[in-house]
């Protein structure tokens, strides 16, 4: 849901702590099997990079991922010049993992609470979601949640950042996507490392969507393809209905939550006929599109919890907020990412309402 959320089942999540290793092993020994797959597991993406310069040139690359290395080379170099990130050595590199996913994220809440279960970690300080290089050992996590009556998601995830500790590849996970998504990747990851606020997941992933869709925007205007951009809108504003939806949901959620003239068990009751009537909701909403678009039918086929809804939410609470910072900004990007770093030096609740009240009018989420 990068078709955002779409590839939220397949989604950007950034994989945090766990890669911090110099710091890791300062965490106990109960973590310490935690910290051990982390490290092999971004060793293995280490030990299987390949220069992308040198497989342009290899006879034995195929003429359609030769076509995807120009073109990431290229978006480096817009995301560089016009858009002013820190491209350095990122991205220079691809790694075939031979899976779908790079790692599974591991989402946790209770049964009655939007409030997500969260992990804290060395440097980038507390996140909402915990990552797992190999599937069935998140699974087996998620189930020990599960026994104690927690809602639980576990959704694979095709790219992560660890924020410069290592030099990023691309991966075999995303690098056939439209060479939109592939801008729209690389920009997100690459805002992680210009601007990060340890411990507020919503504020970073606000800020990276919210400059990755106006660098797709200026990247598609600059190589002058109206088509593409078409295209990329089109799959916003799906996106766009999608949160609405799932966002709608929440709020309604939250109220039943916190009614006290409610037994649990009603709650409970209220939850399921809320989930079924965004499930109605969304069959209504995607009768409506033109053309045809079924791309979150699985995210809807499985089973929704509030760790799922979760997911959503990390994304896109506060990307309106941000919107509205780059407008009052007039578009100037160093201007813009100034505003977001003073707004990143205010204590986290501040900070969240300052965020909500420029997000106020604005439209989309």
């Amino acid at each position: 849901m990068t078709k955002r959320v779409r590839r939220s089942c397949r989604s950007r999540l950034l994989l945090l702590g766990a890669l911090c290793v110099p710091m890791a092993m300062l965490s106990g020994c109960q973590e310490l099997n935690y910290y051990r797959q982390a490290i092999a597991g971004e060793y293995q993406i280490l030990a299987h990079r390949e220069p992308i310069p040198r497989l342009i040139t290899n006879a034995a690359t195929t003429p359609s991922l030769r076509a995807k290395f120009e073109e990431v080379m290229q978006i480096r170099q817009f995301a560089a010049h016009d858009l002013h990130l820190p491209v350095d050595d990122e991205y220079l590199n691809y790694a075939d993992l031979h899976r779908p996913y790079v790692v599974w994220n591991v989402n946790i809440a209770p049964p009655l609470s939007l409030t997500p279960k969260s992990w804290w970690f060395p440097i980038v300080g507390r996140a909402s979601y915990r990552g797992y290089f190999v599937e069935k050992d998140a699974q087996r996590y998620g189930e020990v949640f599960e026994k104690k009556g927690c809602d639980v998601y576990v959704d694979g995830v095709v790219t992560y950042s660890t924020l410069g500790w290592f030099k990023d590849p691309i991966l075999n996970t995303f690098i056939n996507e439209p060479n939109y998504y592939l801008a729209e990747v690389i920009f997100h990851e690459l805002t992680h490392r210009r601007l990060f606020i340890s411990g507020d997941t919503d504020f970073n992933e606000g800020l990276a969507v919210a400059v990755s869709e106006e660098g797709v925007r200026r990247w598609c205007q600059s190589t002058h393809q109206p088509q593409t951009y078409e295209r990329y809108l089109q799959n916003l504003d799906h996106e766009r209905g999608f949160v609405r939806l799932v966002m709608s949901a929440r709020d309604r959620l939250n109220a039943v939550y916190s009614d006290a003239k409610l037994s649990d068990s009603q709650k409970l009751q209220r939850k399921a006929e809320i989930i079924e009537q965004m499930r109605a909701e969304y069959d209504a909403l995607k009768n409506r599109w033109t053309p045809k678009d079924t791309g979150y039918d699985s995210w809807f086929s499985k089973p929704i919890n509030n760790a799922k809804l979760n997911t959503v939410s990390a994304y896109f609470d506060f990307v309106p907020s941000f919107r509205a910072l780059l407008r009052e900004n007039g578009g100037d990007l160093d201007k813009f990412f100034a505003a977001a770093e003073k707004l990143g030096k205010l204590p986290q609740q501040e900070r969240h309402e300052t965020l909500k009240r420029a997000g106020r009018g604005t439209s989309g989420g």
